[in-house]
């Protein structure tokens, strides 16, 4: 194995969302530097298997509301109908 050429393994302290804290062995930042994370096994959905879902409507919804899609679709009116101009 040559010399010089891995990286330092040493002890680091992860700091979970909620505070707690433990040590580990890592080869992130200096001896003794402290790791705080924005998301944990603690309060992840992926781990705790709890869903929040928000409905903000769909893709295409938002799309339509947002840009208005002229003549798209049957259903969808307008939002500025245009007006013929009549000469007197």
């Amino acid at each position: 194995m040559q010399e010089k050429i891995h990286p330092d393994y040493h002890t680091i302290t992860v700091v979970m969302t909620d505070g707690t804290s433990f040590e580990t062995k890592s080869t992130w930042g200096k001896e003794g530097a402290s790791l705080r994370l924005d998301i944990d096994p603690k309060t992840h959905p992926a781990w705790t298997g709890v869903r929040q879902s928000i409905d903000r409507g769909g893709r295409v919804q938002r799309f339509r509301n947002r840009f208005g899609m002229i003549g798209s679709d049957k259903t969808d009116t307008p939002k500025e109908a245009a007006k013929p101009e009549t000469e007197k």
